[in-house]
Order: C-alpha cells, then sequence, then structure tokens
C-alpha cells in the first residue's frame, strides 16, 4: 500500500484517518448496486458526481423531488417584490385548512340534530379544538383574499397572454373552487347563518333556466332543508371540491412549467 507523506500531525506515514474511512464507506455504499439502483445517473448522491451545468440540470430531471422545480430561474422569477409569494401562500393555506380540517372531522358529525353541539363541544372541550377551528376559518378567508390577489397580480402583468391563457382559464376555475370551498364550510355550523345561506343560495340556483330546479332539488336533498342538505354539502366540502381543486392545482403547477415558467416584467 503506497504511503502518504506525513504532513506534521502525526496523520500521515500510511495512517488513514477517521474521516478517510468515512469516506472510504461512503464511496464503497454509493457504488453498491442496491444504491444505484436507486438513484439515478447524475444525481448528487452518485459516486463520481462533479458539480457542472449538464450535471444540475440531470440532477433535476431524473428526481421527482427537484423535478417540480425548473432547471433554470429566471432573475426576475426570484424577486419577492415581482410575486408577492402569492401563488405559493396559496397553496400553504390550502395545506393548513387540509390539516386542519382533518383534526375538525374527528369531532363533527354532519347531522341537523349534532352539528351545533359538536361545533360548540370543540371550542369548549377539545384539547386546541378552538385554536384548530379559528386557524382554519381564518386561513379559508385568507385563502380566498390571496387567490384574488395572485390573480389580480398575473393580470396586472399581463400573464394572461399567449402562451399562458389556458392557464388562465385553469386559474379562474381555482378561485370558483376557493369560493366554493369557503362557502360550503360557511354551512357546517348550522346555525341560522348557515340556515339561511343554504336558503338564499339553492332559491339562487333554482332560478337557472332549463335544470335549475334539479340542480336544487340535489343540493338539498329532497323539497325543504334538513339532514340530507347538510349531508350533501358536508360531502361537497371534504371530498369532492377539495379532490378536484387538488387535480386544476396539479394542472396550474405543471402548466406553469411548461409555459416557460413564471412571466417576465412588462
Amino acid at each position: 500500500m503506497a504511503r502518504r507523506p506525513g504532513n506534521g500531525n502525526g496523520t500521515g506515514n500510511g495512517h488513514r484517518t477517521f474521516g478517510d474511512r468515512m469516506v472510504e464507506v461512503g464511496d464503497r455504499v454509493r457504488g453498491s448496486q442496491a444504491w444505484t439502483a436507486i438513484f439515478r445517473p447524475g444525481s448528487i448522491f452518485r459516486k463520481g458526481y462533479t458539480d457542472s451545468p449538464r450535471n444540475r440540470s440531470y440532477v433535476i430531471m431524473n428526481s421527482l423531488l427537484y423535478h417540480l422545480h425548473p432547471v433554470k430561474v429566471k432573475r426576475h422569477a426570484v424577486k419577492v417584490s415581482y410575486t408577492l409569494c402569492l401563488g405559493g401562500l396559496s397553496f400553504f393555506l390550502f395545506i393548513i385548512l387540509t390539516v386542519t380540517g382533518i383534526f375538525l372531522m374527528f369531532f363533527y358529525r354532519p347531522t341537523s340534530a349534532q352539528a351545533w353541539n359538536d361545533i360548540q363541544n370543540l371550542q369548549t372541550s377539545v384539547a386546541f379544538g378552538l385554536l384548530v377551528r379559528n386557524m382554519h376559518r381564518w386561513a379559508a378567508h385568507l385563502m380566498v383574499l390571496s387567490v384574488f390577489l395572485h390573480m389580480a397580480r398575473v393580470f396586472y402583468h399581463g400573464a394572461y397572454k399567449p402562451p399562458r391563457e389556458f392557464n388562465w382559464v385553469i386559474g379562474v376555475i381555482l378561485l370558483t373552487l376557493t369560493l366554493l370551498l369557503s362557502f360550503t364550510g360557511y354551512l357546517l355550523p348550522w346555525d341560522q347563518l348557515a340556515l339561511w345561506a343554504v336558503t338564499v343560495g339553492t332559491n339562487m340556483m333554482g332560478y337557472t333556466p332549463v335544470f335549475g330546479q334539479q340542480v336544487k332539488f340535489v343540493l338539498l336533498g329532497g323539497v325543504e332543508i334538513g339532514t340530507d342538505t347538510l349531508l350533501r354539502w358536508y360531502v361537497l366540502h371534504v371530498l369532492l371540491f377539495p379532490f378536484v381543486t387538488v387535480i386544476f392545482m396539479a394542472i396550474h403547477f405543471w402548466r406553469v412549467r411548461k409555459d416557460g415558467g413564471i412571466s417576465g416584467p412588462l
């Protein structure tokens, strides 16, 4: 075995330090078949990786997590003053709503006889119940505001123009879904405000030409407001609308990438 020259501190004369041994172990692990089967070529975790523009591109394209971000980012796109992080903030608030909503589902029963009492027990008898419910409510208000401001920013910067007109339509759909999520959640406490909101909302839908009365009947679960009405709005709020929203958000993020990233300044 070749002997390294001494460096004056006792680490030479062929004696390997603990760091040298760890580097050797790391090289062996990264060169193993199991490791190379998990991490594809070009990954920073692969043995022999060199930092270069080509390899950095491979890292982005070969990793599911990193692939969410583009290989190159325009200089203006990283400025907070340009985007105000409104799109990311809207998505973050949606995550908060999902987590807190799952917590609330453990203590809520969508029946006209129990819904109001469950909300009261949640606020008075459940540990951190009032905090979580307020987080859910304020996150819903802020999400409506952030999505609206995000669309206003996009409109102001002309980001709805070709080739981004399709993504603008997706954004309008997401704004509509956000408003529907807010409205259906507003009804779940099943208090007087909720009852009158259901009454006004379903009556407005009932005046839709051709199929208005049929839509009203489906949303009410009958001819008048009752337990079936609450159950249907609950299913819309916790299942249908979030599921559709996730699909359109995925399309929205994908189109941002395919359309060349965030649009440039005017």
